[in-house]
């Protein structure tokens, strides 16, 4: 083990996963099953909350948005970038899987699956749009789960904060031209404006609001403190607006689920494969570069990590509530916790194998 991991190893110690985190699976199946009674049972409500639009995007869901990713975006102290000499291979990995691989591997596999072996089984009108969701699902890096993830393998939290970091600010403008290259590619009609407006409402301004209210807290006495509290404050809040996204999100596809359940599998299947893909082809690009194992668990984990909550948002976005778009996303969350669990998991049990390399280049 090298010293900058044996260092982290013991500041990692008493690591945690939060009760609502760790059971995220269980709540979306709960949100699954309130938002379907309701949509069924209470239709009025929710059409009229699907009408509350301003160019295309949904006022309500606009705000719940912003209560989910605002908190998070508190967490990323852009000044960590100077980091960046410092982990410069396993930050270059990342970056090459996050921007590089994980969205046109998606998308790929969406032509494989959806269009190909799976077309079948799934409503030929919602195709294109269950193809759009998963390519918006993997063009965004997760942003606020990626602690959780690094903390519980051992990360080096400097470069985990530094790559969250840089992966933000590159997405503020790689976000929009490769969801939209994509969905050329994938003769899916692409509205450029809502696109836009997107990424100015979702990506653009919750940063600047973020970083304009961590300046005032960290102009304040005792700011970590400070921030802390707030974070701690905020984090009911934040949880509470993506479950209620969630259930309406259902509320619109229930009716499309009861009568079709297996889309929710075969939509999974894809996903599963590319965070595996990734997360392993990460792990293994810095085992043979020579990075650091509190540095490669990390990386593997943010480069098969996915921002869901910026592609339910977009999703719904572009495509609306009823869209097969909106759905896939939704399916991405309802996976992210087991899988990445169980990415978390591997990455621990072969610590052995991955130092392996290191010693024998000593």
């Amino acid at each position: 083990m090298s010293a900058q991991c044996e260092v982290t190893a013991k500041k990692a110690s008493g690591k945690k996963i939060g009760f609502f985190e760790r059971y995220l699976t269980l709540w979306v199946f709960l949100c699954i099953v309130v938002g379907i009674a309701l949509g069924h049972y209470f239709p009025a409500p929710f059409q009229a909350i699907g009408k509350m639009e301003i160019a295309r995007v949904n006022m309500p869901v606009a705000i719940l948005i912003w209560l989910m990713i605002i908190p998070m975006l508190l967490k990323i102290d852009f000044s960590s970038m100077h980091h960046v000499k410092e982990h410069w291979r396993g930050i270059g990995v990342t970056l090459f899987i996050n921007w590089a691989v994980k969205p046109f591997s998606m998308a790929l596999l969406g032509w494989i699956f959806i269009r190909g072996f799976f077309a079948d089984w799934l409503p030929a009108d919602q195709i294109d749009s269950y193809i759009a969701g998963l390519i918006i699902l993997a063009a965004a890096p997760c942003t606020a789960m990626v602690f959780v993830w690094s903390n519980l393998s051992d990360g080096e939290p400097n470069f985990t904060l530094t790559q969250v970091a840089l992966n933000d600010t590159i997405m503020i403008f790689a976000f929009a031209p490769i969801v939209a290259l994509l969905l050329g590619l994938s003769a899916i009609t692409v509205p450029w404006d809502t696109l836009l407006l997107s990424v100015v409402l979702y990506i653009v301004l919750p940063v600047i609001i973020a970083q304009i209210w961590r300046k005032v807290i960290f102009s304040r006495a005792n700011p970590e403190q400070l921030l802390n509290a707030t974070l701690k404050t905020l984090h009911p809040v934040s949880l509470a607006a993506l479950l209620l996204t969630l259930v309406l999100l259902f509320a619109f596809q229930g009716e499309q689920i009861l009568a079709q359940p297996m889309i929710i599998l075969l939509l999974a299947i894809p996903i599963l494969i590319q965070v595996y893909f990734n997360s392993g082809l990460a792990y293994w690009l810095n085992r043979r570069f020579g990075v650091a194992h509190c540095v490669a668990a990390p990386s593997a984990l943010i480069g098969a990590s996915n921002f869901f909550e910026l592609a339910v948002a977009t999703a719904i976005s572009l495509f609306g509530f009823n869209s097969g778009a909106a759905l896939a996303t939704v399916v991405g969350v309802l996976v992210e916790v087991p899988v990445m669990l169980s990415v978390v998991k591997i990455v621990n049990n072969t610590k052995g194998w991955y130092e392996q390399a290191a010693e024998s280049k000593s």
